[in-house]
Order: structure tokens, then C-alpha cells, then sequence
């Protein structure tokens, strides 16, 4: 996956934070940049261990205990 070609984008839910992640689909690779970062380095997923990782967070499993 060409990093710099890609069609990057934010989710509509982070507002006007600035702390995000960008996500860009290309073929079937997904790929995820600091948005504070853009020349930095991405973290190249597959589809399906994009698909494992989203439902991680979904489920909680990243959450912080206070």
C-alpha cells in the first residue's frame, strides 16, 4: 500500500478533537496514521485483522481501567 496516495479520513464522531487516528481503505489493506503525524509511520492491517481489531474496541477489550 502506497501510504501517500491514499484517501485518508477521520471519523465524523471525533469532532474537532485532536487526537485522532486517519484510516485509509486501499484494496485490502486499511491503513491507520496519527493525525497529528501525517508523514509518520502507518499501521498496515488486513481486512479481516482490521475486522478483529474494530470489534475488539467495540467490545471493550482496550479500555482502561481507573
Amino acid at each position: 500500500m502506497d501510504a501517500s496516495r491514499a484517501d485518508w479520513f477521520t471519523s465524523s464522531r471525533s469532532g474537532s478533537a485532536s487526537n485522532c487516528v486517519e484510516v485509509a481503505f486501499v484494496a485490502d489493506m486499511v491503513g491507520v496514521r496519527d493525525s497529528k503525524d501525517r508523514e509518520g509511520p502507518a499501521l498496515l492491517l488486513g481486512t479481516e485483522a482490521w475486522r478483529a481489531f474494530t470489534g475488539c474496541l467495540k467490545a471493550g477489550a482496550f479500555d482502561l481501567v481507573r
